[in-house]
């Protein structure tokens, strides 16, 4: 794939009016996320103070904004993103297997609900993953564990299934699952992760499981452990009026970057963070 100007992690209103920004401004766009856009979006039930749109339903103003995307032609690619990479005057973006490649990147993955579980921090590349695509090969015949925060992790543990001896898959939601019959399936609630003599170990309210490997698969990943030496305070992206974060080329909008949570905010944000990119990779051609 070509290297992309700026590359767009996030299909929110902060993710959707970056893209609409950056490429009006002529730069070559990557936007990645859902063709979903936002799914907190789309279950609002009325926001009142969008302007142009009173009393719009989430789903409508969704509804709006694919539909701006596709008047400018931005198509969204729908991959995940587990990394980004500082190459000096460019970034690298692990999406699974593959390396995408972006001149200048802006942070638009909204903010991740929750504490991390008990022990996975302390365990995140030893034993506990991100990425199933990425980390499969590691566990070919071995026990693999995964807690899925959505139906959409439910692909990554079928394909477990096909590299590893056992799989086990936590929902961590209440829809129904539809997986291979070689994934167990165990509906309880995660307290922790552990390891107990090189063996990982998964707590939930009703026993514990001995695991080879643990994956944890949300919809977005905390910012500090998808962008490597990224100042972060808490949940949140440390960022100035400009949207730049504290690696140059890097710039962040929307909840990412901290309250207030409001879809208004996160559009302005987004329009800020393209500007800023756009005059980065200016900046940067003159140099």
């Amino acid at each position: 794939m070509e290297r992309a100007d700026i590359a767009i992690i996030g299909t929110g209103p902060a993710g959707v009016s970056a893209a609409l920004t950056a490429t009006i401004r002529n730069k070559k766009v990557l936007l990645l996320g859902s063709a979903l856009l936002s799914e907190k979006l789309a279950k609002a039930h009325e926001i009142n103070n969008y302007p142009g749109f009173p009393k719009a339903s989430g789903a409508k103003l969704a509804e709006v904004l694919g539909q701006h995307l596709d008047s400018l032609g931005i198509a969204i690619t729908e991959k995940r993103i587990n990394t980004v990479y500082a190459m000096g005057d460019w970034f690298a973006l692990q999406a699974g297997e593959e390396m995408l490649e972006a001149s200048s990147v802006i942070l638009a993955t909204g903010v991740l609900a929750g504490k991390p579980l008990p022990g996975e921090n302390e365990l995140l590349g030893r034993g506990v993953s991100y990425c199933a695509t990425c980390d499969a090969p590691l566990y070919r015949g071995k026990r693999a564990l995964v807690i899925g925060y959505s139906p959409r992790e439910e692909a990554e543990a079928a394909f477990l299934s096909e590299v590893c001896a056992e799989v086990i898959y936590i929902p961590v939601y209440s829809a129904e699952t539809h997986l291979p019959d070689k994934v167990r399936v165990v509906c309880e609630k995660v307290s922790g992760i552990a390891e107990e003599n090189g063996v990982r170990t998964v707590s939930t309210d009703k026993g514990k499981y001995e695991t080879d490997g643990v994956f944890v698969l949300r919809e977005a990943v905390a910012p500090g452990q998808l962008v490597p030496g990224l100042e972060t305070e808490g949940a949140h992206v440390c960022v100035n009026r400009k949207m730049e974060t504290s690696i140059p080329g890097i710039f962040a909008c929307g909840d990412i970057t901290g309250t207030p949570y409001q879809y208004i905010k996160a559009a302005g944000e987004g329009n800020v963070a393209a500007l800023s990119a756009v005059s980065y990779l200016d900046k940067s051609k003159r140099v």
